[in-house]
């Protein structure tokens, strides 16, 4: 449905008709939001309108008037982010992307389609639609990052303002500021109670992104009522103490105000911003204004009326859209967003003419391509005895991969040196000051878990390849992020070592049992625990070439002997996620399938088996997903269905590898927790011995006789 817009009946003195006519077109967009989030909670009757109701003089201000985005190209690489943190707010973000007339993007390219219509506005929450409960990354276009674990925005934002500090430093040249954008950050009380947004604002702070601009809608309800029940600290103080700039917004509809506020954030380079709008959830509902039922659910049909009819609006109108308001829209941003856009692709073909080198740099990384001769320096590690940490040999390998992939970039959880995920030569990500450089590229979360995985996102969201690492244990405080990065399809590398009881003396809080099948049933990751120093390089391989995924690795920090190749199956299988790594007979009589740091104990209770003269089989499995993926004729061909004595070791919980071990089959694994010793005395202990592989195999063997 769609009406004409009444002409102003008179001008206030000192404004022109068409300011005045401007100001009324502006608050007929804002009403529109509003209306638009009202219908469509009710008519799904499931869903959030408060806080959109609220924030909608906020939302459309910032889009209209600042927001340097073009709607007619969503990829356009120097758009200004906006994210949604409080993402059950969803319908005011999918309202804005329909007024702004976001084009629709299919398989990486910008349609002339509109990314959303009435229709799937109409269809909210709905399954199939185009507007899910909560924004989710690649299924809507014009949505920056999949948000609604409250937090995760806040912080993918800030590795998002990271990632454009990078890209600045490293391309921008004098007389070619490719990268100058801001990105945006609406969130909430929620946001602000959560421990990843003090994290992440925590770092943020420290390194002084002037490009991070937080808008705090502190409308003081959460589900359970009044904040004051469990949030009464001062957010304006705490963030001060971060080093943040904070100014204050008394009146969310005060939009004349906020431009002001918007404007002083923006001229801040040298310190985020946080904007604290104070609001009245559900602004306008005469009844539920101001309380916590309209947060979480549908204002009612006589409730949505009355709004309707405080706003000025048609009673019965369904999801109406003013004639003038897309006009209008398209008059803001729209012509905002364009001529900026045309003038920054005038400015990217003079820079590319001037620094073709770097312009190709900036090409593979839009596209997620690899440079040529990218795989050159892997290392080729010889057999030995001693062998190495797969910590060891993957740090030698990132190194080396590094050298060839310019965007290759991460850090640790304040464990570098542990992790071996330093780049040798490479500066800190650091502001001047604290001895670093913006272009650096190794990046210092701090003991910050959570926002580190959230951070690692927020890059990889703007095409580089992100890695963040930590010891496996601690992948606890980081399964939103890997969550959220599996959702979207993002290549972040997750780098765990310390991946066993091998850890040792640390004792069970430091020993991982369960951290492996929470990554391994995350859908989406890819999990991969090598062997030895030639299958991490064949994972780190992998890493490179994979784009539509996390990776996680799961390294030992105890050495691994390096297998002689000549004499086993070339590591290059871990691409297939599992192999033969020793005895091609069609039919073994017995098969011996482990994973890591335990393919060593599979390899020696092998080697005495055959000297016996039986035919066993021994089978490295890094990676059940890849595994999975095969055609079931090759996963066969490994594991041959007819043959049931298998013996399967990993020192960690033995869910799910009975698919593996079939139903007759053994599983030597950790049953509990481990226990403070030495490594040796702790394999002893939990039965990680060749003696126990043997032991098993031939009980298997008598089985089967």
């Amino acid at each position: 449905m769609r009406v004409s817009l009444p002409s102003p009946a008179y001008a206030p003195e000192g404004v022109s008709s068409g300011a005045a006519r401007n100001a009324t077109l502006d608050m007929t967009c804002i009403n529109t939001m509003r209306t638009l989030v009202m219908d469509a909670v009710q008519k799904a009757n499931s869903g959030h309108p408060g806080a959109a109701m609220s924030m909608a003089p906020v939302a459309y201000t910032l889009w209209q008037n600042v927001l340097r985005y073009d709607p007619a190209d969503p990829l356009w690489p120097n758009r200004d982010r906006f994210v949604l943190s409080i993402g059950h707010a969803s319908m005011l973000l999918y309202t804005l992307i329909h007024l702004a007339g976001i084009r629709q993007v299919r398989d990486g390219k910008v349609t002339a389609e509109p990314a959303l219509s009435v229709a799937d506005l109409e269809q909210f929450r709905q399954l199939g639609s185009k507007t899910p409960g909560h924004p989710e990354y690649g299924h809507t276009t014009g949505v920056e990052t999949t948000t609604g674990p409250l937090g995760a925005g806040c912080a993918t934002s800030a590795g998002m303002a990271m990632a454009e500090k990078w890209l600045a430093a490293r391309y921008n040249r004098p007389g070619f500021e490719l990268f100058n954008h801001a990105v945006y950050t609406l969130c909430g009380d929620g946001d602000m109670m959560e421990g990843v947004t003090s994290e992440a604002a925590s770092l943020a702070g420290h390194l002084k992104l002037g490009n991070l601009i937080w808008i705090y809608d502190s409308n003081r309800i959460s589900i359970e009522g009044s904040t004051d029940v469990a949030f009464t600290e001062n957010v304006a103080e705490r963030f001060a103490a971060y080093g943040w700039q904070v100014l204050d917004l008394p009146d969310a509809n005060d939009t004349a105000t906020l431009q002001t506020l918007l404007t002083q954030a923006r001229a801040e380079t040298g310190r985020p911003t946080l904007i604290i709008a104070h609001s009245v959830i559900a602004w306008g509902a005469p009844h539920k204004a101001g309380k916590a039922s309209a947060h979480g659910e549908p204002l009612g049909v006589e409730e949505v009326r009355e709004t309707k009819k405080a706003l000025g609006w048609p009673e019965d109108s369904q999801f109406l859209v003013p004639d003038g308001v897309l006009d209008h829209m398209q008059a803001g941003i729209g012509a905002r967003g364009g001529a900026e856009r045309a003038r920054w692709y005038a400015l990217f073909d003079a820079y590319r003419a001037a620094h073709p080198d770097e312009a190709a740099e900036l090409d593979a990384i839009f596209a997620r391509t690899l440079p040529t001769g990218w795989d050159e320096a892997l290392p080729v590690y010889p057999a030995s005895a001693k062998g190495t940490a797969s910590r060891a040999s993957s740090g030698e390998t990132l190194n080396a991969l590094a050298t060839r992939l310019p965007w290759l970039l991460g850090g640790s959880a304040d464990l570098a040196p542990s992790t071996k995920t330093l780049l040798n030569g490479q500066d800190s990500f650091q502001p001047p000051q604290w001895g670093g450089q913006y272009s650096g590229r190794n990046f210092h979360f701090g003991v910050r878990e959570h926002a580190m995985g959230s951070m690692a996102n927020g890059m990889a969201l703007y095409g580089l390849r992100s890695y963040a690492a930590g010891f496996l244990i601690f992948s606890d405080y980081m399964k939103a992020p890997i969550r959220l990065s599996a959702l979207m399809g993002l290549p972040v590398t997750y780098v765990f070592t310390h991946d066993s009881i091998g850890v040792g003396e640390d004792g069970p809080t430091h020993q991982p049992v369960e951290q492996l099948v929470q990554l391994r049933a995350t859908p989406g990751l890819t999990t991969l625990r090598p062997a030895d120093a030639n299958e991490v390089v064949e994972a780190w391989r992998f890493v490179a070439t994979h784009t539509n995924g996390p990776v996680a690795l799961a390294l030992s920090r105890q050495n691994l002997p390096t297998l002689d190749r000549t004499q086993y199956a070339s590591a290059s299988g871990v691409a297939k996620g599992g192999y033969v790594l020793g005895g091609t007979e069609a039919r073994p009589a017995v098969i011996l399938i482990a994973s890591g740091s335990e393919v060593e104990l599979a390899v020696s209770a092998y080697e005495t088996l055959r000297a016996e003269g039986i035919t066993a089989r021994v089978v490295s499995l890094p990676s059940w997903e890849l595994f999975e993926a095969q055609p079931q004729s090759y996963r066969d061909t490994v594991l041959p269905p007819d043959v049931t004595a298998r013996v399967v070791v990993e020192a960690a919980s033995p869910i799910g590898w009975d698919r593996y071990a079939g139903a007759k089959g053994e599983i030597i694994a950790m049953r509990g927790f481990g226990a403070s010793a030495p490594a040796g005395q702790l394999a002893e202990k939990f039965g990680f011995t060749v003696e126990a592989v043997l032991a098993a195999a031939r009980r298997q063997l008598a089985h089967a006789g």
